[in-house]
């Protein structure tokens, strides 16, 4: 059984995840700010975090930037803030794997949990060219430049095409792996988040794009050498 950790000011999130998600062979525990959460996992070994930003934004962006850099942990987002996916840029980056804005369906909140619990990477760096992907911080770099920020989107995006190198993704593919839940924007969803990526990586769009080529009527490839890291954990 996993275990999940809530965190959340709000007394009425904790005790409905709390309710919900024990019915789905989770184990729950829950707590309302940081100090309570690095205690619970000091005693506890959690599989996944959900963090609802109602702790404050401050210090909600502090907790996850702090679980990303510090603890290989997936860790999900609830924001009660209604914004663009690319203004969540910021609350991203550090380590969430995914977020979900309020108000949402336990249904969808129960597909996400899932999704990432599943899909947690070994600790690996993915390199093309220049460029190097960390699995565990989920963090893009171009040589010693500074962090590319992508959302979480974008992210799960990239590395959809860097686990394919040379193989044509449908789009409903990439729905999949993008975690795009809005059937009503399908395909003009993921052409969105292609160009944002093409953008992030300088990437030209001329008849010879570099990186992500467009195989018309059929999807997308990712058009490069792919070289994987392995990365040695550290025993405590």
């Amino acid at each position: 059984m996993k275990n999940i950790l809530v965190i959340s000011q709000g007394a009425s999130m904790r005790e409905l995840l709390m309710e919900f998600l024990p019915k789905h062979e989770f184990s729950v525990r829950a707590v309302e700010n940081g100090q309570q959460a690095a205690s619970k996992m000091a005693s506890e070994a959690i599989d996944l975090a959900i963090v609802d930003l109602s702790l404050g934004r401050e210090d909600g962006h502090r907790l996850v930037g702090d679980f990303g850099a510090k603890i290989d942990l997936p860790i999900i987002i609830i924001s009660g803030d209604d914004l663009e996916e690319g203004d969540n840029v910021t609350r991203l980056h550090t380590g969430a794997r995914d977020y979900i804005s309020k108000p949402f369906g336990l249904p969808e909140l129960l597909t996400r949990v899932s999704a990432a619990l599943r899909e947690r990477p070994e600790p690996h760096r993915n390199n093309f060219d220049d460029w190097r992907v960390s699995t565990k911080r989920r963090r893009l770099r171009r040589g010693t430049n500074r962090e590319v920020k992508l959302t979480a989107g974008e992210f799960n995006l990239l590395m959809a095409f860097l686990k394919n190198p040379g193989r044509v993704l449908s789009r409903e593919q990439l729905l999949v792996a993008t975690h795009v839940y809005d059937q009503e924007v399908f395909d003009r969803s993921i052409d969105v988040k292609i160009l944002r990526l093409r953008r992030k990586l300088g990437q030209h769009t001329g008849p010879n794009p570099q990186y992500i080529r467009t195989e018309r009527g059929a999807g997308y490839v990712f058009d490069s050498v792919v070289n994987v890291e392995e990365l040695r954990t550290r025993s405590h």
